[in-house]
């Protein structure tokens, strides 16, 4: 009759050969994880890398279990049980609790045929767990009913030396029973309490998705608002553009009026030095006077155009002061506006940030 309980957790009798206890009946490779057990949520990795796990039949016993071996070191000692369920997670990811080891046990495979092979693999010694589960309670019967009719049938001395090792036998196995029935009450309360805690965690889960959705639509609308004065800051940059530009011909207008000034300047210097000639004739040359008194009229009239021409030059200056005040007012609006418009693309290099940032998060 096949026995109860299930092997060691951390010991594994397997031997391979010709009338060997446990024999390998299915092999593949795959990465072992365990449920952690402080918060029963998280995966932590068993083996570093894929190693061999197998599903092993023992003759004896009747049993099956999945055995893996990292090294010199067993991560997985699991017997199949009828109430065992293997459950794809994933498209390579598939996982199954283990009542007895007290953990939860899962499988990254390197293919979907890996994972649904392993998975048809671990059905079928399933069914034949619980085939053979069915044929060890039906020996059970048998041998009680077998008692029954020998306790009845048979002497007194029969009953004392059959039935006695009958009644003791059958209360064992009962009380086998009966601790692991009590297991599985225990193990179906806690899964329960796992169960509410999955659940609560699914609703904070939620609450925080939510709360996600609505901090992205918030960050949408500020992003358009910031999209908004980055258009406007445009269009105020190509307004600036074109104030540039009119310094700039302002600039080329002043340069323009420095040349006429330096020819003004240019013509007051031979103005001068003819006056000085004609000054000289009038020492020299006393009886040209009618030519000086032409002279001086001429003079007169040079000093009137000097006059005209220094009122010229003030007024030019007076521009040209004008003008450099301006270009200067335009510089510093220029400067201020560009000190403004950096603090607008930090602004929104920050928000770029911010935005990738919640798009990793999430």
């Amino acid at each position: 009759m096949a026995r109860a309980g299930g092997p060691d957790p951390g010991r594994v009798c397997v031997s391979v050969g010709p009338g060997a206890r446990e024999q390998p009946i299915f092999t593949t490779r795959a990465h072992v994880f365990q449920i952690d057990p402080s918060t029963k949520k998280n995966w932590v990795p068993a083996s570093k890398q894929a190693v061999t796990v197998s599903y092993f039949y023992d003759v004896t016993r009747n049993s099956y279990r999945i055995i893996s071996v990292d090294g010199a070191k067993v991560i997985v000692n699991s017997t199949i049980t009828p109430n065992m369920t293997f459950t794809k997670t994933s498209q390579k990811f598939g996982q199954w609790a283990d009542s007895r080891a007290n953990t939860v046990f899962g499988l990254g495979f390197s293919s979907e045929q890996q994972l649904a092979k392993f998975a048809e693999k671990f059905q079928e010694v399933k069914e034949a767990a619980t085939s053979a589960r069915d044929k060890s309670q039906e020996k059970i019967e048998t041998s009680s009913n077998h008692s029954q009719a020998s306790s009845v049938n048979g002497t007194d001395d029969e009953k004392a030396s059959h039935v006695g090792p009958a009644d003791a036998h059958l209360k064992s196995e009962n009380d086998k029973l009966k601790m692991a029935l009590t297991q599985s009450a225990a193990n179906v309360k806690k899964w329960e309490i796992e169960l509410q805690t999955l659940r609560e965690s699914n609703a904070r889960l939620s609450t925080a998705l939510q709360e996600s959705a609505a901090s992205a639509e918030q960050w949408k609308r500020q992003f358009s608002v910031c999209r908004d004065e980055n258009d406007q800051l445009r269009s105020k940059i190509d307004e600036l553009e074109e104030q540039c530009s009119e310094i700039s011909r302002e600039k080329e207008k002043n340069t323009q009026l420095k040349r006429r000034i330096e020819e003004l300047e240019s013509e007051l210097r031979e103005k001068e030095v003819e006056l000085k000639d004609l000054q000289k004739q009038s020492e020299i040359i006393p009886q040209l006077m009618s030519e000086c008194e032409y002279v001086s009229e001429k003079l007169e009239a040079a000093e009137r155009d000097n006059q005209d021409l220094e009122d010229k030059v003030r007024s030019l200056k007076t521009d040209v002061e004008e003008s450099r005040c301006r270009e200067r007012h335009l510089k510093a609006e220029l400067r201020s506006f560009l000190e403004v418009l950096d603090g607008k693309l930090d602004d929104l290099h920050d928000f770029r940030r911010g935005l990738s940032k919640l798009g990793a998060d999430n």
